[in-house]
């Protein structure tokens, strides 16, 4: 029986992890992109784009497309699109594997505010004027307009637009990973004192963190929001240990 399966994507760890599965023979796979990204990589697996209509609709679309096992490789501030994954494979009852990279961790010399929010970071920078490199995504720029006093070095996959209404910002479009030197003489080269990042985990966006400890600079980091309570595994190895297992088990049983 060829088993199907239905990733829902938005990280690296979502493309590798299909990729390795599409070496498998027997698998029919679909991967499920949020669609934020006007220009996303190249994916190795039939890729599909935007939202289902919650976890009902979710739910449905497994039903509909006869799949036997869903993955959430989402990011992990994708909160409510985890939310939505773990009820549908309830309703639609199928296993849900969901893979979570473990979070940054604080290390000696780093400078770390912890906040809960892009909000909360714009109220961290502070009512002085000072240099701020956002490493985050274009939709949560919005925040920063209420802060115009403040120089914003800005670092997006897709350009900014409309671009914010603030006098000082420098605007930067590229895809990690990135490499620690260039972290540096970026960080450098524009004196920038605060940076304000997800948590995202990973090495592709590590080397900025890394580049602020060694040059001493305040990192605001926005907190993971909480996530459904289901179990997770960690890496992409894990998570084709999983996803066969529950394969397995199905295979077992008959289903």
């Amino acid at each position: 029986m060829t088993r199907s399966i239905l990733i829902l994507g938005g990280t690296a760890d979502a493309r590798i992890l299909a990729g390795k599965l599409a070496e498998d023979s027997g698998y029919r796979l679909l991967l499920s992109m949020a669609g934020r990204t006007r220009d996303p990589v190249q994916q190795p697996v039939p890729m599909r784009t935007g939202g289902f209509g919650g976890a009902s609709g979710l739910a449905d679309f497994i039903t509909e497309n006869r799949f036997d096992l869903l993955v959430d490789a989402t990011h992990p501030y994708a909160a409510r699109v985890s939310a939505n994954a773990v009820e549908a494979a309830k309703m639609a009852n199928i296993p849900l594997v969901t893979l979570e990279r473990p979070a940054w961790e604080r290390q000696v010399g780093d400078d770390w505010q912890s906040v809960v929010d892009v909000e909360s970071a714009v109220a961290a920078l502070g009512n002085t004027s000072t240099k701020a490199f956002l490493a985050l995504g274009r939709q949560e720029l919005l925040p920063f307009e209420a802060a115009p006093q403040h120089h914003y070095l800005i670092r997006s996959v897709d350009p900014v637009e409309p671009l914010l209404t603030v006098p000082h910002a420098r605007y930067i479009t590229a895809r990690g990973p990135f490499a620690l030197e260039d972290e540096i003489k970026l960080l450098r080269e524009n004196h920038i004192a605060s940076i304000v990042s997800k948590n995202s985990g990973g090495t592709a966006a590590y080397a900025k963190i890394e580049a602020a400890r060694q040059l001493g600079i305040r990192v605001l980091m926005i907190e993971r929001p909480m996530r459904a309570n289901t179990a997770t595994v960690p890496n992409i190895d894990t998570a084709l240990a999983a996803i066969r297992h529950q394969l397995s088990l199905l295979d077992e049983r008959g289903e």
